[in-house]
C-alpha cells in the first residue's frame, strides 16, 4: 500500500529538486557561460546574473522566506549584527552607503537603522536598474530620507570620505575576482574616518561536510566564490588597506561572516 504513494511522491520531489537546480543554474552560471561564448566587447554588468537585471526574476525570487531559506536562516542573525552596531553609533547629520541592492529585507533594516541613529540621507546604488526600481519600492515608507542612483560597486562616483556607514550584503562572491578588491577599495575610499564597513558574505565552514557542500554549490553554481575562501579573503584585504581596523563574526559553523571594519579618525 506504501509504494502506491510513495514512488509519487519521490518522483514529485525528485522533479522540484531538479527544476529549481535547472532554474537557479541557468539564472547565474549558465548564462554567464553562455555570455562568454558570445563574439564582442563585454558590456560593464556582463558579470551580473540574469536573476538580478529581469524584473519578473526579481520579483519571482525576493520573497524573504526563500532568502533565508537561501541562506540557512541565518539571514536574519547577519542582519541583526549590523542594525545593533549602527544602533550605538551616532550618525546625526551623516549619509549612510547600501552598495549594490540585496534581496530580502536587509535593506529596509539597514535603512530603518541609520535613520535612527540620527543619518540624514541613505544612499543606494546599484549597476542594474531593475533592481533599483525593486529596491525604491520596499522602502517607499523611507522615501524622503533615500536616494537612488545608478553605478558600478567599482566607481560609486561619491567623495571621498562622505558616508559613515557602507554595507555590503553578499555582493563579493558574485563578482569576478579582479573585481572583489577593487570595490572593497571603493567602499573604503567613500568611508569617512570613524566610519564602519558591514560586509555579510559567505566564508569558509570549520567542517569538511560543510566544506564539501559549500564547494559543489559554488563550483556549480557560482565559482568565483570559492576565492573568498583563500586568495580573496575579504578580512586580509582590508586589514591590510591602511587605517583600517576590522573584526569578523561568523554563523552556522563558520559558513557566514560579517566583517565590521572601521576607519580610524
Amino acid at each position: 500500500m506504501e509504494s502506491v504513494w510513495l514512488m509519487p511522491t519521490l518522483a514529485s520531489v525528485g522533479g522540484v529538486l531538479l527544476g529549481t537546480f535547472l532554474f537557479f543554474f541557468a539564472t547565474t552560471r549558465g548564462a554567464l557561460i553562455v555570455r562568454s561564448w558570445m563574439p564582442g566587447e563585454k558590456a560593464p554588468d556582463a558579470h551580473v546574473y540574469p536573476i538580478y537585471s529581469s524584473m519578473r526574476l526579481i520579483r519571482l525570487i525576493d520573497f524573504q522566506p526563500i532568502i533565508a531559506a537561501i541562506l540557512l536562516f541565518q539571514y536574519d542573525r547577519l542582519v541583526r549584527v549590523m542594525t545593533h552596531v549602527m544602533g550605538k553609533m551616532d550618525l546625526h547629520g551623516k549619509k549612510a552607503l547600501i552598495t549594490s541592492c540585496a534581496f530580502g529585507n536587509v535593506m529596509p533594516c539597514v535603512t530603518r537603522a541609520a535613520l535612527r541613529a540620527g543619518a540624514d540621507k541613505v544612499q543606494v546604488v546599484d549597476i542594474i536598474e531593475n533592481e533599483l526600481i525593486n529596491a525604491e519600492s520596499k522602502m517607499r515608507e523611507y522615501r524622503p530620507s533615500l536616494e537612488f542612483f545608478r553605478a558600478d560597486a567599482a566607481h560609486v562616483g561619491l567623495p571621498d570620505g562622505s558616508v559613515d556607514v557602507n554595507v555590503l550584503f553578499f555582493l563579493l562572491h558574485e563578482l569576478p575576482n579582479d573585481l572583489k578588491n577593487t570595490v572593497l577599495q571603493e567602499a573604503c575610499r567613500v568611508l569617512a574616518p570613524g566610519g564602519k564597513l558591514f560586509l555579510g558574505e559567505f566564508h569558509r565552514p570549520h567542517s569538511w561536510i560543510m566544506r564539501l557542500l559549500s564547494w559543489t554549490y559554488f563550483k556549480v553554481f557560482e565559482p568565483w566564490g570559492l576565492a573568498l575562501w583563500d586568495t580573496h579573503d575579504p578580512m586580509a584585504t582590508l586589514s591590510a588597506m591602511p587605517h583600517m581596523t576590522c573584526e569578523r563574526r561568523l554563523a552556522f559553523f563558520g559558513n557566514y561572516q560579517m566583517i565590521i571594519a572601521t576607519k580610524q579618525a
